[in-house]
């Protein structure tokens, strides 16, 4: 099999939660301990640090594998969806699997997965892993998929745990309330291990508190140790932060390469996990914390997070897709210099996307479309849902033909912004890619 035929046999074969949604969710570790078992256990031969919540870990796990790596770690990072390439999901030192790597993997292994059935989410966890006990990384940023008691990725045992925050998201797998959700974001705290909780929200901080008694684990919450501030320094690509702890200044005009404001929350997780990661005995200097930080991107290829994708007219697009993610990127559209707003969206039609309509502005310009999967909501659906909350626009038949529409429409002065789904995302960045 060569690459391509590699792709088509698993996404053929395997479930996988992105595209079909709740039928692909395992609720529980069978397979993945199955997978680890024939493996030889490749989850035990690397040091790693696990980061699990409901927005913020996929920047917070890009963040701090750039510190690493500016640390001279051989640094291993494991992070879904992808947006472009499946390869995206595992990097060492920012470089993705190699193409060959992948296609003997599933040709060696391909036997006992036709006997597992594991689904898409969980077969790659055993790749991930196994191809960084080979190549014998010094350590692994592990990002959780979904949850983290039950989530593919909870077999290690890292040297630190870290949980961003707590929201809505995926309510019908993860439970109905903040609590019920927070207790299953929980689950990836260890016996003995320390965790680090990146926002401190009323509703949740005690649930944290006591899992950590439990297991015996000294818990922090980064924002009440530290804060940050930010500083403007007139360039959109990136922002600068004065970060403090109480009324010590840690680090002055600290470089971050990623403009979303919402940044300003996971840095200070991310200034934590550092701190923790200190006291335990890695070699990372204040040096290592700007480079890494002023080079995130290009050190870990991090997509998707308020991301410009050209001026004249500002385009830009984020991932964001839940009503705290969509809150933020609202926030920033505010202050963000336009004439007319042009917004390319899309869902995924297993969320109660109401609390998100409700959200969006009225008087501006959608290009209502569906990504190229199963699970991704009807065009027409969501033209007519969004009407009922005063949201006009046209449906489309693809995101690329939305996005073609919006940059047709479009004044030199105007902003097209993407986003509503990571799948709208990637579509669109597929769509530049190519060009």
């Amino acid at each position: 099999m060569n690459y391509k035929d590699t792709l088509d046999y698993l996404f053929a074969q395997l479930p996988m939660f992105h595209r079909i949604g709740a039928a692909a969710y395992k609720a529980n570790l069978d397979n993945t301990h199955a997978i680890c078992d024939f493996l030889d256990h490749p989850e035990n031969k690397f040091r790693s640090v696990h980061i699990a919540g409901t927005n913020g870990k996929g920047s917070t796990s890009h963040m701090l594998a750039a510190i690493l790596q500016s640390a001279g770690y051989k640094t291993g990072l494991y992070t879904s969806p992808h947006l472009i390439d499946f390869r995206e999901r595992i990097r060492i030192n920012g470089e993705m699997i190699p193409e060959k790597i992948v296609i003997s993997f599933v040709e060696k292994y391909r036997e006992q997965f036709e006997k597992i059935k594991p689904s898409f989410f969980e077969w790659t966890v055993g790749l991930a892993f196994d191809y960084f006990a080979n190549e014998k990384v010094e350590i692994a940023v592990i990002e959780t998929g979904l949850g983290g008691r039950l989530d593919s990725t909870n077999v290690i045992v890292p040297e630190l745990s870290v949980i961003t925050n707590i929201g809505w998201d995926h309510a019908n797998l993860l439970g109905d309330s903040l609590i019920k959700i927070a207790k299953e974001k929980a689950g990836i705290i260890k016996q003995n291990i320390p965790v680090v909780i990146g926002e401190v929200q009323a509703e949740t901080a005690q649930v944290f508190s006591d899992k950590a008694f439990e297991m015996n684990s000294s818990i922090v919450f980064a924002e009440i140790l530290l804060k940050s501030q930010r500083k403007d320094i007139g360039n959109s690509n990136q922002q600068s932060f004065d970060i403090f702890s109480g009324k010590h200044l840690l680090f002055e005009n600290l470089v971050l390469d990623l403009p979303g404001l919402y940044q300003r929350k996971n840095i200070i997780t991310v200034i934590e996990t550092v701190l923790k990661l200190r006291e335990a005995g890695y070699s990372i200097e204040d040096k290592h914390v700007r480079e890494g930080l002023s080079a995130v991107r290009n050190l870990t290829g991090l997509m998707g997070r308020w991301q410009i994708l050209s001026n004249a007219p500002l385009t830009i697009c984020d991932v964001g897709h839940n009503e705290d993610g969509i809150h933020e990127v609202l926030n920033q559209l505010t202050l963000t210099p336009h004439d007319d707003l042009h917004f390319v969206f899309g869902v995924v039609n297993d969320k109660d996307i109401s609390s998100i309509l409700s959200l969006l502005p009225v008087n501006i310009k959608y290009y209502f479309c569906k990504a190229n999967l199963p699970r991704a909501l009807d065009a027409i659906e969501l033209k007519n849902k969004a009407a009922g909350f005063g949201l006009n626009g046209l449906a489309y038949n693809s995101v690329a033909e939305a996005f073609h529409a919006a940059k047709t429409n479009a004044q030199e002065k105007d902003l097209i912004f993407i986003g509503g789904s990571t799948f709208v995302v990637a579509e669109v960045l597929q769509v530049i890619a190519e060009i």
